[in-house]
């Protein structure tokens, strides 16, 4: 096992060279496997993705969010200020020795392929990319299109319920790309399945860190009737909560739906009520698992994982009262038949725009 020197000090040149928000110092000498997260800009606090991954980590080690007794000796993380940045705080990482350094995102995949590539000896991880193809790269990948479309489905069930007529649905995004283009299309043919017909708007932010753009599109979204909106767009996404929030407080029938974590109680607005209808649940905390017990057994090395419904992989919260037994007794039955192949959920826009009634000239990417 490779040990990771404490670092007493990080000077002031140290840092500027980094180019990062040093949370914590390297592992020290604990014995146990060491492990460094590295983050965009967002940081663990995104109450989504990355906060999933470290959430992983935690569960490792037996730590909670509110006790972390052994970060700093075997785990850590390090945030990005800028892109420039990732492959300095990949270098460092590998330099300090760590048994397992992950990067969250795609964004991270050039960075992390000329890292890996010169440092062969190295574990690595990505989420969310499967074209680091390396002997010392785990990829996971997850099926967001399966727990979208269940997403989808509960948001079209809850507005039939509602008796809502032509109910309206809208999309926010950050940056466009495959994965999530997954989200969309899958959250769209759930919809689809409830509503043939339904108007389904999308808009990406261009972002993962802007919440005051997403949270005008939803404003201006839910002013013109649109019943629901569906954010995968990291932490730019909370201000689509936010405006739920506000509206939902001032009587108005409109939802969030989270992502990634379970949202809900960024959604509270008075007492236990909440904006966020449901959440896509997107278990990075599974992958990370996986591979830090992989790498306690001895089996790690390079693969890709699909973590899928089958493998529990994505699923849904149920968290919200409004989720009522008909609704999730319903999107059960519709997992069945999704980890049975009874139900075909299209992963790219390509294949999706070719369904009946699907919507074409969106701003979702295949690439």
């Amino acid at each position: 096992m490779k040990k990771v020197a404490l670092l007493v000090f990080c000077g002031i040149l140290a840092v500027f060279a980094a180019g990062c928000t040093r949370q914590t110092s390297g592992g020290g000498g604990s014995g146990e496997i060491t492990v460094r997260l590295l983050t965009d800009a967002t940081g663990i606090d995104d109450k989504s993705f990355n906060a999933a991954a470290w959430r992983g980590i935690l569960q490792f080690y037996g730590d909670t969010w509110a006790n972390q007794t052994k970060r700093g000796s075997a785990y850590d993380f390090v945030t990005a200020q800028s892109q420039d940045m990732y492959v300095p705080n990949i270098q460092q990482a590998t330099d300090e020795q760590y048994d397992l350094i992950i990067t969250t995102g795609f964004t991270f995949a050039a960075s992390l392929s000329e890292v890996a590539g010169q440092n062969p000896d190295q574990n690595y991880m990505i989420v969310d990319v499967d074209s680091v193809v390396l002997p010392n790269v785990l990829q996971a990948i997850y099926a967001e299109h399966e727990g979208s479309y269940l997403v989808g489905v509960a948001a079209a069930l809850k507005a039939k319920a509602d008796n809502i007529a032509n109910p309206r649905f809208g999309f926010i995004g950050g940056v466009a790309g495959a994965t999530i283009t997954k989200f969309e299309v899958g959250y769209i043919q759930g919809i689809l399945s409830v509503f043939p017909n339904a108007r389904i708007d999308d808009y990406y932010v261009g972002d993962w860190g802007k919440p005051e753009l997403a949270k005008a599109q939803a404003k201006n979204w839910y002013d013109s009737g649109v019943y629901a909106i569906y954010s995968a767009a990291g932490a730019s996404g909370g201000g689509t909560i936010a405006q739920a929030k506000e509206y939902r407080a001032q009587g108005r029938n409109i939802w969030a739906i989270g992502v990634d974590s379970d949202q809900y109680e960024d959604g509270l607005y008075a007492g236990s009520e909440s904006a966020v209808l449901t959440s896509m649940l997107k278990k990075v905390e599974s992958s990370t698992i996986y591979a830090l017990n992989a790498l306690r057994d001895g089996s790690f090395r390079g693969e890709t994982i699909t973590f899928d419904l089958k493998q529990d992989g994505v699923g849904y919260s149920a968290a919200n009262s409004a989720m009522t037994k008909d609704i999730t007794d319903t999107l059960e039955q519709v997992r069945a038949r999704i980890i049975s192949g009874e139900i075909k959920v299209a992963p790219t826009y390509a294949e999706a725009r070719r369904l009946p009634g699907f919507p074409q000239g969106l701003a979702a990417k295949d690439d």
